[in-house]
């Protein structure tokens, strides 16, 4: 279950500091990673997170952690009064909400293009260059591949999606049968 207002007060309160700092993306860089490993390994956040641990064990995890991905000293901090507050299991959700904060302040956007196959980096370059013109921010482009959309793109770039898949045009085309008998 997302935490997403607890998410965005510690977010919110990150990023503030953050900006004063001049540390924002290195805030974001630390929190991505801690994330990550968090999701690539269930049993750390079982560590953060566990009442049945002591406090001491939590934390003793988490200074681990920060020394992994060697974090700044104000980030350890952030890391260690999640800890403290039992907030560790929101982790992943104020990482997410820090990076569109981040890619907000710096007039970017997060982009996925799903496709059958793999895109060549010429095909890549025009679709995100036609992404930034719709937007007009600088788009960061993931790609997937899901052969089960059969041909065509699905672009999605926050609230904007545009699905030119084979898939959902014969799934038109059913429906459009189906209305019509």
């Amino acid at each position: 279950m997302k935490n997403t207002v607890l998410a965005k007060r510690y977010a919110k309160a990150l990023f503030a500091v953050g900006k004063e700092e001049n540390a924002l993306e290195e805030y974001s860089r630390s929190l991505t990673e801690l994330a990550g490993l968090s999701v690539e390994i269930p049993e750390l956040l079982d560590g953060l997170t566990n009442p049945q641990y002591p406090q001491d064990v939590r934390e003793k995890v988490m200074v681990y952690l920060v020394g992994v991905i060697q974090a700044p000293q104000l980030m350890v901090n952030f890391l260690n009064l999640l800890v403290l507050k039992r907030r560790a299991n929101v982790l992943s959700d104020i990482a997410e909400v820090f990076q569109q904060m981040v890619d907000a302040e710096n007039n970017r956007c997060q982009g996925i293009v799903v496709s059958a196959t793999e895109l060549g980096a010429e095909l890549n370059e025009k679709i995100k260059a036609t992404l930034e013109k719709l937007t007009g921010k600088q788009v960061i482009m993931q790609n997937q591949v899901d052969p089960s959309i059969i041909g065509g793109i699905v672009a999605k770039v926050g609230d904007l999606v545009l699905d030119g898949s084979i898939k959902t045009q014969l799934t038109g085309l059913k429906e459009s049968i189906k209305g019509s008998e």
